[in-house]
């Protein structure tokens, strides 16, 4: 593979990551630095991971950015859960968003077992 780009987890990150833009774009403008900001910055994060582990010198850190990314996923989806609590984000945005996220899960798990086992 020769560009993080071609990797069908990180098309997938950023469509997730424009879906929580626009979500976003709903909050209320009071949220702006609180939630809002948090959650896009989570959603970005995901993606951002990916590319930059595939930018490093060895299939461990590849390895380890992928785990960054996981992580990432994580804090987006409390954000998530978080926002659909307080109203801010209602049932069928949030199962779609949700919904993505498991996706991107279950393949960066993937990716990272497969990249383990050339180690």
């Amino acid at each position: 593979m020769n560009s993080y780009r071609e990797l069908k987890v990180w098309q997938s990150a950023i469509e997730l990551a424009v879906h929580c833009y626009k979500a976003t774009e709903e909050f209320p403008k009071g949220e702006l630095y609180g939630l809002t900001a948090q959650l896009r910055r989570a959603a970005g994060s995901v993606a951002a991971n990916i590319a930059e582990g595939h930018g490093r010198e060895s299939t461990a850190n590849f390895i380890q950015f992928l785990r960054i990314s996981q992580g990432s996923l994580k804090e987006l989806e409390t954000h998530l859960i978080i926002a659909q609590r307080v109203g801010m984000l209602k049932h069928p945005r949030f199962h779609d968003l949700m919904d993505r996220s498991d996706e991107i899960g279950k393949m960066l798990r993937a990716l990272i077992r497969s990249l383990q086992e050339k180690l």
